[in-house]
């Protein structure tokens, strides 16, 4: 029987370094609302003003159990809540397994702030491939990395979406063939997982 690379752990940190590295991003305060009262003034008004999500969804629940058991097969559906300095604006959620010799990783996070704040944390983010149709603007990377002959796909999602970004990583190896997962199967599991958060934010971060 095949024993597993004793690098295996140093292989998947850089994932667990790009779920978070993003959090490290500052934002600026938001503008307090005007105190003074009006008569005149109409709710509809200040509505459209402020931010159209106050703070970001419980992030283990924006993807679905039956799209985690899809994408990371034998990972528990709860997911392990990411650790965040302000989860008022922060949160995120990763799931993994490693299931025979195929390992899988997904993760999520989200990020409200400002609208500006917001448009500039989905630029320095923005991936080689634009995703339209998805949230205000979004866009879709993928990296193909080799490490003493083991090969590991990811591929990642960025989606902005009013005042909100989403960042999704879809990750995994095998680690019997010591080939990468299918380009199209990666494809297509972060895209998914992808709408789904982004949905989230309108089922619960609103």
């Amino acid at each position: 029987m095949l024993s597993l690379p004793l690098t295996l752990a140093a292989r998947l940190l850089p994932v667990a370094v790009l779920a978070v590295g993003g959090w490290n991003l500052t934002t600026g305060s938001q503008p307090e609302a005007d105190s003074a009262p009006s008569a005149s003034r109409r709710p509809s008004v200040k509505a459209a003003t402020g931010p159209a999500y106050e703070r970001p969804p419980s992030p283990c629940e924006a993807i679905s159990a039956e799209t985690v058991q899809k994408l990371v097969p034998g990972a528990k559906s709860a997911g392990k809540e990411l650790q965040a300095s302000d989860p008022k604006r922060r949160t995120g959620c990763s799931w993994n397994a490693l299931k025979g010799f195929d390992y899988r990783w997904l993760d999520v996070t989200f990020e409200v702030s400002p609208a500006p704040a917001a448009r500039e944390a989905y630029d320095g983010r923005k991936q080689s491939s634009s995703l339209p149709g998805l949230g205000d603007e979004a866009s879709e990377g993928a990296e193909l990395t080799e490490d003493d002959g083991q090969q590991t796909r990811a591929a990642v999602v960025v989606v902005r979406k009013e005042n909100a970004v989403v960042t999704l990583t879809y990750n995994g190896s095998d680690f019997e063939t010591r080939k990468a997962p299918d380009a199209e199967a990666m494809h297509e599991g972060a895209l998914a997982a992808a709408k789904e958060a982004v949905n989230a934010l309108d089922a619960k971060g609103s």
